[in-house]
């Protein structure tokens, strides 16, 4: 047989998805609070004659501008209050060691692997060690004024002054994102009814479980902190609570194997546009005549849901959280025990992190690159050469996607920035013509980064040169050796924070799909058992849908990988669709049940979810997919039968041909 070989110069599959852009909508209020807060920190320096205080609040400004991404205004004064914080201690350590040759390698070193501990986290610990190492290496690579306070109260006052922006219009809008998102997810949900019996339902499902996911996260991390009290809070929850079993009879009329009449998706955005406006108002929801159980059981849902939409008051007390409430605070409630004081959680949480091989993994890799870098500006004479631990910082962020792609798109982007910034450093005279070049500059930042690392580098990398400009004064002569320093930045990330360490360039696809298939075998128990309790089951479904949606987010971080590891990737994605339909046609027999269809067998069960057992264990902690067995035999009558032919399928492509 002939060997085809690729004509032309296509490139490869992993770097057209490195370099595609991301669809994003421009948030354009938060453009807005970049030109204001990134320029007017400037404007008061140069009216003082202190232009360099001017240019270090500014730099504070743009790391509030990177973390102002929360659309609830309560995590908005998470997402940047608490990293500045931790960059205000940053920038005094780097400081305090500034030109001390050996002590800042061994201070930097060691930062890093404090922040490296820090960032597994979570979201928010993630961006505050990535702002503590990032402002001790400006600290360190920088010559700040004095006296040692200085730097850090200018660089939080910048930062602090996007959360004031952000947070102007908190009393006229005070619960509306968390409204809009409730609102969205009902907008998803019908989007999925109209998508049952069509080849888009699994797409129209997946975004289904990432819209339940950011609404559960903003309503309930908001209720830990108010004891679920708030009437406003309790109302969400409800509305959230109505829709679950309309998101439920979706798989049983998906594999019922018609399309819903047009009227029933359109009753849900009904109920939609009432939570984003706030009606209460009685509904005509306009539907049809139920013409089986399926669309009964649909029917039912969707009227419960257009009473608790409607509803003028709620008693909180009558209100069951029934999918509870985030992994970090879901054990503690389970038992019906308090939530644990934040010392308490504070203490588990170091605990956690101290003992967590993985964060000492990643915190290792961290400190060793950095260490690697201050060695080399402190052996070989490169001026000023902070570019490269900022590189790496940025570059070095697992948790932001993959490392292998980060430096590739850092490189690509830091030479689009270079290409702007030696205009700007160019043809903008230094004072105050800096100003409203920052106004045009700094709305870019949060406008193309939804679109990509590469996009955001090209965005930040001019503003960064402009700033430290007004404080080193080198103009153009910035550009040449910045871009060495970015390349190796990127070489050190990804030889010695990425080509030493296995881990970080195999694809964890395979571990965690069997994690999901064994919780799944789980779920199948309890969907057919007779203790499990409705509340159990449909928090056991969210998490389970909440995996699937993780595993897919790793899937397309190991898709950027370059081959073996972005082709074994691939092979991967028929089984992560076919436990994804194991899920739902388990949720649709159950429906089923409840209709009143005969329940199966335990013996039934028991072999379905033995079958799920085995094919986990077969895929647990391999890179490629084992040959199983797939004699799944049983009643062509019987509720499961749709089940165990999933079961099959996603089994016999577990198998190599």
């Amino acid at each position: 047989m002939s060997r085809e070989f690729p004509i032309g110069l296509t490139p490869p599959d992993w770097l057209v998805r490195n370099l595609q852009p991301q669809q994003a909508p421009v948030n354009r209020p938060a453009a807005v609070r970049a030109a204001i807060a990134m320029s007017l920190p400037l404007a008061i320096g140069l009216a003082f004659g202190e232009p360099a205080y001017g240019a270090i609040a500014s730099m504070g400004a743009l790391s509030g501008v990177i973390g102002d991404t929360a659309d609830a205004y309560r995590m908005r004064i998470l997402n940047i209050a608490i990293p500045q914080l931790f960059g205000a201690v940053g920038v005094t350590v780097g400081s305090l060691v500034f030109g001390q040759g050996w002590l800042a390698v061994a201070a930097m070193t060691s930062v890093a692997l404090l922040s490296g501990l820090i960032s597994s986290i979570g979201a928010v610990a993630s961006v505050s060690g990535l702002l503590l190492l990032l402002n001790c290496v400006i600290g360190a690579g920088l010559p700040l004024p004095q006296p040692w306070w200085l730097p850090p109260l200018l660089l939080s006052g910048g930062g602090l002054l996007v959360l004031a922006l952000a947070l102007l219009s908190w009393p006229l809008r005070s619960g509306v994102p968390e409204r809009a998102a409730v609102a969205g997810t009902y907008r998803a949900v019908a989007d999925l009814l109209g998508a049952c019996g069509t080849k888009t339902y699994d797409a129209a499902r997946y975004a289904v479980t990432q819209s339940l996911n950011q609404s559960y996260d903003l309503i309930l991390a908001r209720r830990a902190r108010q004891h679920g009290r708030s009437p406003e809070l309790v109302r969400l929850i409800a509305e959230l609570n109505a829709i679950t079993p309309v998101v439920e009879a979706a798989p049983a009329a998906h594999h019922f194997g018609r399309p819903l009449p047009e009227q029933v998706p359109a009753a849900v955005r009904l109920l939609a546009d009432a939570i984003a406006t706030g009606r209460r108002d009685p509904l005509d929801l306009g539907l049809p005549v139920p013409a089986g159980e399926p669309d009964r059981t649909l029917d039912h849902a969707l009227r419960h849901a257009a009473e608790v939409v409607t509803a003028h008051n709620f008693d909180p007390r009558t209100i069951v959280d029934r999918l509870g409430l985030p992994q970090a605070l879901d054990s503690a409630r389970a038992g019906g025990t308090p939530i644990a004081s934040l010392r308490v959680r504070v203490y588990r949480t170091a605990r956690n992190v101290l003992l967590s091989g993985t964060s000492w993994r990643y915190g290792l890799r961290l400190a060793l690159c950095i260490g690697i870098a201050q060695a080399l500006v402190f052996l070989v004479p490169v001026a000023r050469s902070y570019w490269i631990a900022l590189t790496i910082t940025f570059v070095l962020k697992p948790d932001f996607g993959s490392v292998f792609s980060r430096a590739l798109l850092r490189a690509l982007g830091t030479v689009a920035g270079l290409l702007v910034a030696a205009v700007v450093l160019a043809a903008v005279p230094r004072g105050w013509w800096d100003v409203p070049t920052l106004v045009v500059l700094a709305p870019l930042i949060p406008a193309l980064t939804p679109r990509g690392y590469g996009y955001q580098t090209a965005a930040i990398t001019p503003v960064i040169l402009l700033l430290s400009d007004i404080l080193n004064h080198l103009g153009t002569a910035l550009l040449v050796p910045r871009l060495l320093d970015s390349l190796i930045g990127c070489a050190i990330a990804l030889v010695a924070g990425y080509l030493l360490w296995p881990e970080s360039w195999q694809t964890r696809v395979g571990d965690r799909l069997a994690t999901a298939v064994a919780d799944t075998a789980v779920y199948v128990e309890k969907a057919f058992g007779e203790t499990a309790d409705p509340a159990s089951r449909a928090r056991m479904r969210r998490r389970l849908y909440r995996d699937l949606s993780t595993i897919r987010t790793e899937f397309q971080r190991a898709l950027t990988e370059p081959p073996p590891t972005g082709r074994r990737a691939a092979a991967w994605w028929p089984l992560v669709v076919a436990v994804e339909r194991i899920v739902d046609t388990t949720t649709a027999a159950r429906v089923r049940v409840k209709q009143g269809a005969p329940p199966p067998s335990p013996a039934e069960i028991a072999q379905i979810t033995l079958q799920l057992r085995e094919l986990s264990e077969g895929l647990r902690e391999t890179e490629v997919l084992v040959p199983v067995r797939t004699d799944l035999t049983g009643p062509a009558e019987s509720i499961l039968e749709p089940l165990r032919q999933e079961v099959a399928a996603a089994r016999a492509i577990a198998s190599p041909h």
